[in-house]
C-alpha cells in the first residue's frame, strides 16, 4: 500500500535525520545506555540541526511550520536505528504546545529563542508520589506573595522525563483549593527556572526501559517563582492539560507503531542471518508465518497512526480518537515486539541486541499518557456507554 502522508520535503528531512543518527548517535549509544542518559551537549546538536524549532514561529528563530509530520519521522528513524534522543522528546512534544498556547508575547520572547537552540531544555511536572493518573489529587502548592510579585512553590513531583537536564520545568501546582463540585479547580501552570533557590533534583530513577532518558524526582521548598512565569490564567490549569492530551497520546501511538515496524525489521534481518540445523531461521514456515502476521499488524497500526496524524494536523483529532489510536497502536506494538523477540531466541534477551532494548522501552507505552484501561474508559464514554 502506498503511503501518502509524507511529501518530498518530509523525505528529504528523513534522509538528513538518518545520516545524523548514523554519525552522531549510533556510535556512542551504548555509552549513553550504560550511563543512563544522553549528554547535555547532545541537545545543542539537536538545536543546531533545527529539530527544536520546526514548529516554532520564525520571529523566535524557528522554521514556522504547523505540522507534526517531521516529528513523526523522528519517531520512525530513531526506532529504525534502535536509538533514542534521550529525554528531549518532552521538550517539543509536551513543552512547546503549552508555550505556544499559553505564553504571552513577552514570555515567548524570553522562552523560545533558547528553546530552539537547546540552550534551555524544558520538561513538564504533573505526576506526584501517590497520585499517579489522578492529577486532580495533586498536593503541590503555589501561593501568591502579599505584594503579588511572586508565588511560593512547595511540593514534590516524580516520573519527570527530562528532569535531570531541564533548565525550565512546567510545574502544575494548586493555587486554590478544589470546590465541592469540581475537584479539578485550582490548578495552575508555572514555567519554573530550575536554578531557583529551593528547587532540587532528587533521584535519577532507575527504569526498566527508556534507559537513555533522564527521568527524575523533583522537590520544591519555598521556591520563589516570579509572577510573570505563570502560564495562562490562575486555576485553569486542568483544562489546559486536557487540551494537549490528544497531541501527547498521538505521539505515544505513533512512537509505538514505529517501534513495532522496527521490530519486524530487526527480526527479519536476524532470521535471515541466523542458521539452525544447517538452515537460515527464515527458511522455516513458522518464522514466515510469524513475521507475516506481525507485518499485517504493523500495516494496520501504520494506517491508524497516519490517520491520527492527519487529523491532528487539521486540528480535528478528538480525545476519543486519540485514545483509540493510542490503545490500538500500543497493544499492537506489545504483541509484535514480543513475537519478534521470540524469533531471536536467547539472543533476544541480550541488551546488545536492539530488540531487547525495544522490548523494555515499549512497555511503558501502555502506562504513561494514560493507561490502556483509561483509554478504554474514554472510548466507551464517547460511545455513550
Amino acid at each position: 500500500m502506498r503511503r501518502t502522508v509524507f511529501n518530498e520535503d518530509h523525505e528529504a528531512f528523513r534522509e538528513t535525520l538518518r545520516a545524523f543518527i548514523e554519525a552522531e548517535v549510533v556510535p556512542v549509544y551504548d555509552e549513553w545506555f550504560a550511563v543512563g542518559q544522553a549528554p547535555r551537549e547532545f541537545y545543542l546538536k539537536l538545536g543546531e540541526l533545527g529539530l527544536f524549532g520546526i514548529n516554532v514561529p520564525e520571529e523566535f528563530g524557528g522554521a514556522g511550520f504547523e505540522t507534526h509530520k517531521f516529528e513523526a519521522i523522528q519517531y520512525e528513524e530513531t526506532a529504525r536505528a534502535g536509538v533514542a534522543f534521550g529525554g528531549s522528546g518532552v521538550h517539543t512534544l509536551l513543552g512547546l504546545p503549552y508555550i505556544k498556547m499559553l505564553a504571552g508575547d513577552e514570555q515567548k520572547k524570553r522562552y523560545l529563542p533558547k528553546f530552539v537552540t537547546g540552550e534551555e531544555m524544558w520538561a513538564i511536572a504533573m505526576t506526584e508520589p501517590g497520585t499517579g493518573s489522578d492529577l486532580a489529587g495533586m498536593k503541590t502548592t503555589a501561593k501568591l506573595s502579599a505584594d503579588g510579585t511572586h508565588y511560593v512553590l512547595n511540593g514534590a513531583k516524580t516520573f519527570i522525563t527530562g528532569g535531570v537536564h531541564a533548565d525550565r520545568v512546567i510545574v502544575c501546582a494548586r493555587t486554590a483549593a478544589p470546590t465541592a463540585d469540581d475537584r479539578r479547580f485550582g490548578i495552575s501552570l508555572f514555567a519554573v527556572d530550575t536554578k531557583a533557590e529551593g528547587y532540587s533534583v532528587g533521584r535519577k530513577l532507575d527504569k526498566l526501559g527508556l534507559r537513555t532518558s533522564d527521568t527524575a524526582e523533583l522537590a520544591f521548598v519555598d521556591v520563589e517563582v516570579p509572577a510573570e512565569d505563570l502560564l495562562g490564567e490562575e486555576n485553569k490549569g486542568f483544562s489546559y492539560l486536557g487540551a494537549n492530551l490528544p497531541s501527547e497520546r498521538w505521539g505515544i501511538a505513533f512512537g509505538a507503531y514505529a517501534q513495532a515496524k522496527a521490530a519486524v525489521r530487526f527480526a527479519k534481518q536476524y532470521v535471515q542471518e541466523r542458521t539452525v540445523f544447517g538452515k537460515p531461521v527464515a527458511h522455516f514456515q513458522n518464522t514466515k508465518f510469524e513475521l507475516a502476521a506481525c507485518q499485517a499488524e504493523v500495516d494496520a497500526a501504520e494506517a491508524v497512526a497516519d490517520r491520527a496524524l492527519e487529523a491532528l494536523d487539521a486540528g480535528e483529532l478528538t480525545p476519543a480518537e486519540a485514545a483509540s489510536a493510542k490503545l490500538f497502536c500500543t497493544e499492537v506494538a506489545h504483541r509484535v515486539i514480543d513475537r519478534c523477540l521470540q524469533l531471536h531466541g536467547g539472543y533476544g534477551y541480550m541488551n546488545e541486541y536492539p530488540i531487547a532494548r525495544l522490548y523494555a522501552d515499549n512497555r511503558v507505552n501502555r502506562i504513561y499518557g494514560g493507561t490502556s484501561e483509561i483509554m478504554k474508559s474514554i472510548i466507551a464514554k464517547d460511545m455513550g456507554l
